[in-house]
């Protein structure tokens, strides 16, 4: 459990640093948008609660998916394609930031100067 709580804490370490990088801002925020309006859309065409809603959308972009919840309308189905199009792209992105942002504290030096520090200790 003490692992977990470390793994999180780093975790939100690494989101507010990648803040301070643009790219990481415009991920983010694309995917806070897709996540919002999925859960719009879902909410208002299949009747859904906010929460059901929001929970469809973050297992969807996941790629979890446990079918608990499943769009029932053909408008629901198709915005679903696309929605998945989009969004697993985006999502992917952002956790490539993301891990980049977490790994990169433990990189002082560039890898060359490491290497380079290394053969003079030799």
């Amino acid at each position: 459990m003490f692992q977990f709580f470390i793994t999180v804490v780093r975790l939100v370490i690494a989101f507010f640093r990648g803040l301070g990088d643009r790219e990481f801002r415009a991920l983010f925020t694309v995917l806070a948008i897709l996540i919002l309006s999925g859960t719009i859309f879902y909410s208002n065409v299949e009747g859904w609660s906010w929460v059901d809603a929001l929970y469809f959308c973050v297992m969807t972009l996941a790629t979890i998916g446990y079918g608990d919840l499943s769009p029932t309308t053909e408008v629901s189905k198709l915005f679903t394609v696309v929605y998945v199009f989009v969004g697993l792209g985006v999502f992917a992105g952002f956790i490539t930031k993301l891990t980049a942002k977490q790994h990169s504290r433990h990189r002082s030096k560039p890898e060359g100067q490491r290497e380079t520090d290394q053969d003079k200790s030799d």
